[in-house]
């Protein structure tokens, strides 16, 4: 586990295993600063809003009961801290924006191809543990200078977790898996562990769920993946459109490769749309459109589509769009069929592609953690957790990452070899 503390942009950077009571130390003195700020905001409306409404020559308000018709369905509605006051206490390092820097450069370059690495993302199907995670981090970090003449590595840092039905959503939401449901806390220690990544010197990846989980990690992603769940949204393509990160989608579950390039065609155009800014507050967005957006080839719910012949189908329907042809194929989820070990046979295949001279593959995702497999989270006792493995999608193991990330290696040099 990695236990060392030290100091970071003006604040302690504490132990993995500590990290969560710390991010939960700055969640409570941030929420009570913004119930004062609330406060102030709905003192401050109260006192103005009735001279505006005389200005405006409208007559006095009539009391009406809409108990009934207003939050009929809302159990609760709590203070949740702001992106910028979690920002303000917890600013990016010198080190971290140095790694989204390069990474970002790094990875437009792949997508572009002015860089002919490949690209690979590796890491956890989803973070629950934030010590396993920094344990995984250092592994990737050694991985990242052995292949960096090769590979592009970043890591998988996925805190929120989409959903078919009802299931736990990830640390973001549900930071001590135990349905307590404590965001403020969730989204302080997404950041504080995000930043400790990259200050390790690895790009993370994330795939954003809502308009508002981005503006609490801002500056500090390379990386973000629109899901197959989630690629037929309109929000979340004019939402991508205005990232500084480099985006792909995914094909939808029932594997339709359509949407995913209408979904580029989308996020490449300028949008206007309503967003939150800084402060937490609705905001009209003026996005110029993300031209680093491209599909990735996931397979679906029948079975793989990482073949030739797929990649094939798949550039021929970039072109007909006037798009560049660029593919990133995620090694897992249909393409392995939920079997972790298949990633293997994926990537084998993969790579022979890649080696053959495919010049459309520009990137592949592969699902690892520090222990192969998964297992099944019991909100009633998450001590009783095995460390280090899955709580959702199975991961291979490290030596198997290791070899993996050797043999794609050793594919984008000889793609570059071959010109």
């Amino acid at each position: 586990m990695v236990h060392e503390n030290r100091v970071s942009g003006g604040v302690e950077t504490v132990s993995g295993d500590r990290l969560l009571p710390e991010a939960a130390r700055i969640a409570e003195h941030l929420l009570a600063v913004q119930q004062r700020v609330n406060d102030q905001v709905d003192l401050l409306q109260a006192s103005l809003m009735p001279d505006v409404r005389r200005r405006l020559g409208l007559g006095e308000v009539e009391t009406v009961d809409v108990s009934d018709l207003v939050n009929a369905r809302i159990a609760g509605l709590s203070v949740v801290v702001t992106p910028e006051a979690v920002a303000t206490v917890l600013p990016l390092s010198a080190a971290s924006a140095a790694t989204t820097r390069a990474g970002r450069r790094a990875m437009t370059g792949i997508v572009t191809g002015t860089d002919r690495r490949l690209a690979v993302i590796a890491g956890p199907c989803s973070i629950h543990d934030p010590a396993a995670a920094l344990e995984y981090a250092a592994f990737l970090a050694r991985m990242r200078e052995r292949q960096a003449e090769d590979l592009e590595i970043l890591m998988r840092t996925y805190t929120e977790k989409p959903r078919t039905e009802v299931d736990w959503k990830g640390f973001a939401y549900d930071p001590y898996l135990d349905g307590s449901n404590r965001i403020s806390v969730g989204l302080v220690a997404t950041r504080m562990l995000m930043g400790r990544i990259t200050e390790l010197g690895i790009p993370v990846a994330a795939e954003p769920l809502n308009a508002l989980t981005p503006q609490y990690v801002n500056g500090l992603v390379t990386y973000n993946g629109v899901g197959a769940r989630n690629v037929t949204d309109q929000t979340a393509r004019e939402r991508v459109s205005g990232f500084s990160a480099v985006v792909g989608f995914k094909n939808s579950p029932e594997g339709s490769i359509e949407v995913a390039v209408q979904a580029v065609v989308s996020a490449r155009a300028p949008h206007e749309f309503l967003g939150v800014d800084r402060h937490g507050m609705t905001a009209q967005l003026s996005t110029t459109g993300n031209e680093t957006g491209h599909v990735i080839l996931r397979g679906d719910k029948n079975g793989p589509n990482y073949s030739a012949e797929h990649v094939a189908a798949t550039r021929a329907a970039l072109r007909a769009r006037g798009l560049p042809e660029v593919v990133v194929v995620d090694a897992s989820h249909g393409n392995s069929q939920k079997n972790h070990l298949r990633q293997i046979d994926v990537v084998h295949d993969l790579a022979g592609h890649i080696s053959g001279g495919e010049p459309a593959i520009r990137g592949v995702m592969i699902e690892s953690n520090l222990v192969a497999g998964r297992q099944d989270l019991d909100q009633r006792d998450p001590g009783s957790l095995e460390y280090g493995k899955s709580v959702t999608d199975a991961c291979v193991d490290p030596e198997t990452t290791e070899a993996l990330l050797a043999e794609l290696a050793a594919a984008s040099r000889a793609r570059r070899a071959a010109g």
